[in-house]
């Protein structure tokens, strides 16, 4: 069942980009943050030929895409894990290599809509941000248990937080009067820790505090980095990586990573290149893409997203 408020993220790109490898029978994409199913339903449909293979580590969201996905039957298969666990995943279905991978990185639609996942600071909540809400450690846990000096550098690698220090001080001294557990009261304990003149621009002055939050909670930019190379490995031939980025701290690495895989290590006016120092990747995208005005004014969430895209030309395992 299709979910109107679920509006899928550069849909006809992601699906233009992933269909050529998808042509053959028993194709295989792997869609390592399936969400509500959007792109995965978009590849079905148009894709007659692949299956999929959707990985999410939020039970809920599985439950949601099964309900969706439900009439393409056993072309998807769906799996309780974290992304960085994809050659697991793999070998637990038997699959030596597949055909696609998606990323549709960051928090999803779902988990943003729902309020007592705490995600969100402009509704109160409980102080939750799990992706997963079978795993322990809470945003609760980050805020009243850190010491300041954590705190503040949580703020500062993962929020870009140029108050992290001041914000983090704030916290802790609040925390000792009573622990937080509702986002309102971070909110406003963060907004008083920020320069008024500052406020005043940059948007909402807990943005960056609640994004720091959500990563170390979910321990997301570890997981890309264990994934994204995974991923590459686990493509066959002529098989695609897209990714979609929602910040610059998951932009670079996805930036880096391509760039250490699609890069050769003979001079470059060399005129052939032996097969043994071609790249494993060959770039499909010109730098980041990005939405369109229009998608974005039907779309607001599609505002900060970086696609990246590569093919892999070469065999055998990567570094």
């Amino acid at each position: 069942m299709t979910n109107p408020a679920h509006v899928p993220v550069l849909l006809d790109r992601v699906v233009a980009l992933l269909a050529p490898a998808l042509q053959r029978p028993g194709s295989v994409l792997v869609d390592t943050t399936l969400g509500l199913g959007g792109h995965a339903e978009a590849v079905l449909e148009r894709c007659p030929e692949a299956r999929v293979v959707g990985i999410d580590r939020d039970p809920r969201a599985l439950d949601r895409s099964r309900e969706r996905l439900q009439p393409y039957g056993e072309r998807v298969t769906f799996v309780h894990a974290v992304y960085d666990r994809l050659r697991a995943v793999l070998d637990e279905l038997r699959l030596e290599s597949v055909d696609g991978v998606l990323f549709d990185l960051g928090v999803s639609s779902m988990q943003l809509d729902l309020r007592d996942r705490g995600f969100s600071y402009a509704e109160d909540a409980p102080l939750d941000m799990r992706m997963d809400d079978t795993a322990e450690r809470t945003a609760a846990d980050v805020v009243n248990s850190y010491p300041v000096e954590e705190l503040a550098r949580v703020l500062r690698e993962y929020g870009e937080e140029r108050f992290a220090r001041r914000i983090a001080d704030r916290i802790v001294r609040e925390r000792t009067r009573e622990p937080f557990d509702r986002s309102a009261r971070l909110v406003e304990v963060v907004r008083s820790a920020i320069p008024a003149a500052t406020r005043r621009t940059g948007g909402h002055p807990a943005k960056r505090t609640f994004q720091a939050l959500r990563i170390e909670v979910n321990d997301e930019l570890a997981v890309l980095r264990r994934a994204l190379p995974a991923s590459v490995d686990a493509l066959g031939v002529r098989g695609r990586v897209v990714v979609m980025a929602y910040h610059s701290l998951e932009d670079r690495l996805v930036k880096q990573t391509f760039a250490r895989y699609t890069r050769s290590d003979v001079p470059a006016d060399l005129p052939v290149v032996p097969e043994s120092h071609r790249p494993p990747l060959r770039l499909l995208t010109r730098g980041a893409e990005k939405a369109s005005e229009a998608e974005v004014e039907g779309n607001p969430r599609a505002r900060s997203v970086r696609l990246r895209a590569a093919e892999r030309v070469k065999e055998g395992a990567v570094a």
